[in-house]
């Protein structure tokens, strides 16, 4: 069998024009060998996978070559590559400082490669620092790291910095597709996309994943074949997700969602890939933003087509819900109830109560029955209901309500509509016959109809006076003699159980202080009064803050509404509540004498 070669070391940069995605810091590097301005130290930092021990080997190289040595020479005496993971004590460096005194034997340079150079120790960095500084002319040395924020600030003040970015998702795919046509792979391009994405930035990673899928499913790679064993959650599952949100279908949402899950995604993974969606959705609604789609032509295609279907403020309050959701994954405790949910809520944005949108306009006749009759409502005019609330804030507390008539013009249809007798319409229509009776002499004028409305207004006209008037001499007949209300006897029991049950009715509304209080304080009857001992002040102010409840469920249980409560406080009541051990044990002593014996014999301490 031949031996296979992963891709990552197949094609590993050899020349500065194959590095990926890093041209501002290869086009630097080749300038600063050109024109002679090399540092003596680099520190070549990143994440991972993104090609910086592949420009420092390659710098290596370059530095060495003068034209005449063969094209495959890789000046291997001159290079020398040291892992900080695995050497990274004082004598390692010491080693190493030894090292950089001899001058090379072939070539110009001794290039020193020191790779995850955030290992090293403290003792070590300090004992690099005079070497780093000031080394030999032949002697140059290339750190690269992933976290530049562990090594030490004398360290990094003694070297280049060059930051590697990661690479977008574009360069990897254009890269994968150059490395599937040598390798002689049919890839669709959509195939390569989700592995450029699934790759994080990180052409290694990108080139593993790349091996893996083709050994999964051969020379020709489908978006199919990829999102099946890469195991990520295919476009077209939230494109079909979405048009169920779009057609209010909740069941087969409900339905999508567990297949989802039997298939073995998580629903954390599910939702935010959801949000994503209506994010990269809304950005197809604007030729701007277009550009910041990163996917194929074909799925690009889809996107825009998507967009087409839906508005902007569905798709905002749908990454609002979606974000919400992803937010509160990790703390709930029903997980499935909560993406549940959000897909319910998410159905429902479209919806509105009675299949209309709602409206804060108001209207004199209700909209149901404009929408019978196939006619426009009329409104009231912003203009004038505004003047009206600026002068109903304006006028005296002490109002009462009076009929005033404002101008407000009606369509022809509505006209026509309601050349019917007023009171006819009147009982038919449901509508106020005051406001038919302004209406109807304007009909055959066709001019500005009157309308009467209701508002507030200050009690100096006559009207006002009488209309007040009226309303004192309703409110005097309406008065009811306190003695002509019930006073039932009731005994002592009865006025107890419903003391208990009160309070149990207390407690089963959350109030479990005032519940515990009506148990533990029973009251008596005591010369047609009831009479209630608390052994604290605190206790009484909390009942006198329930007394208004309690008098109205008395009043009603026994029949009786001339009850009277007393309160007092006896402090020294509240003492019978607490007992210290000694206490206790000569309670237990007083009912039996035996237990002193009990206590000597078996040397018991209280």
């Amino acid at each position: 069998m031949e031996h296979f070669i992963v891709s990552a070391r197949k094609y590993r940069p050899q020349t500065f024009k194959d590095v990926v995605g890093q041209q501002a810091i290869t086009n630097t590097l080749l300038n600063a060998i050109e024109n002679d301005h090399l540092a003596q130290a680099l520190l070549f930092t990143g994440p991972r996978g993104v090609g910086k021990t592949s420009c420092a080997r390659i710098l290596a190289k370059t530095i060495n070559q003068d034209g005449n040595e063969h094209p495959d020479e890789d000046f291997a005496f001159n290079i020398f590559e040291l892992d900080a993971a695995s050497n990274n004590s004082v004598d390692d460096i010491r080693s190493l400082i030894d090292q950089v005194r001899i001058p090379p034997q072939v070539g110009k340079y001794k290039v020193y490669i020191i790779d995850e150079v955030h290992m090293l120790s403290q003792a070590a960095f300090n004992a690099f620092l005079k070497t780093l500084e000031e080394p030999p002319k032949h002697a140059i040395f290339i750190l690269a790291t992933t976290e530049k924020h562990k090594i030490i600030p004398t360290i990094l003040s003694r070297c280049q910095i060059f930051d590697f970015k990661r690479i977008t998702v574009t360069d990897a795919k254009h890269h994968l597709m150059e490395v599937a046509k040598q390798e002689g792979i049919t890839a669709d391009e959509d195939a390569l996309q989700i592995i450029a994405q699934k790759a994080d930035g990180a052409m290694r990673d990108a080139l593993s994943i790349f091996d893996r899928v083709v050994s999964f499913s051969g020379k020709n790679l489908t978006r199919q074949a990829v999102t099946e064993n890469l195991n990520v959650l295919d476009y077209e599952t939230y494109f079909k997700t979405t048009d169920l949100i779009l057609q209010n279908n909740i069941p087969q949402l409900l339905l999508e969602f567990n297949e989802i899950l039997a298939q073995g995604f998580d629903g954390h993974h599910f939702i935010a890939g959801l949000a994503s969606h209506f994010r990269d959705v809304l950005v197809c609604k604007n030729q701007a933003t277009i550009d910041l789609l990163e996917v194929g032509e074909q799925t690009k295609a889809k996107y825009l087509e998507q967009s087409q279907k839906t508005s902007h403020d569905f798709l905002v309050k749908g990454i609002e819900l979606a974000n919400d959701c992803d937010l509160k994954y990790k703390t709930s405790r029903n997980q499935r109830l909560l993406v549940e949910l959000c897909l319910m809520q998410l159905a429902s944005v479209l919806l509105h109560i009675d299949g209309e949108k709602k409206n804060d306009q108001p209207y004199i006749i209700p909209p149901s029955y404009f929408k019978e009759k196939g006619i426009k409502a009329v409104k009231i005019s912003t203009e004038v209901k505004e003047k009206a609330e600026e002068k109903i804030e304006s006028e005296d507390p002490h109002i009462i309500t009076e009929t005033i008539e404002d101008t407000y013009e009606v369509s022809e249809t509505v006209l026509a509509e309601v050349e019917t007798p007023e009171k006819q319409l009147s009982r038919e229509e449901n509508i106020p016959e005051n406001v038919i009776t302004a209406v109807a002499p304007a009909i055959t004028e066709k001019k500005p109809i009157l309308i009467h409305t209701e508002r507030k207004t200050s009690g100096l006209s006559l009207s006002s006076i009488k209309r007040k008037k009226e309303h004192q001499e309703r409110r005097v007949d309406n008065i009811v003699d306190p003695k002509n209300l019930p006073m039932s006897a009731f005994t002592e029991s009865e006025m107890q159980a419903a003391w208990i049950e009160y309070g149990k009715m207390q407690d089963k509304k959350g109030e479990r202080i005032i519940g515990s209080m009506f148990a533990m304080n029973i009251p008596i009857l005591k010369d047609d009064k009831i009479h209630l001992e608390l052994p604290n002040q605190s206790m009484k102010i909390d009942l006198e803050n329930a007394l208004p409840g309690l008098f109205q469920f008395l009043y009603k249980k026994l029949n009786n509404y001339s009850i009277q409560l007393e309160i007092t406080v006896n402090e020294e009541a509240s003492k019978k509540y607490a007992f210290t051990p000694q206490d206790k044990y000569e309670k237990l002593r007083e009912k039996n004498p035996l237990i002193d014996k009990l206590r000597s014999d078996f040397d018991l301490d209280i």
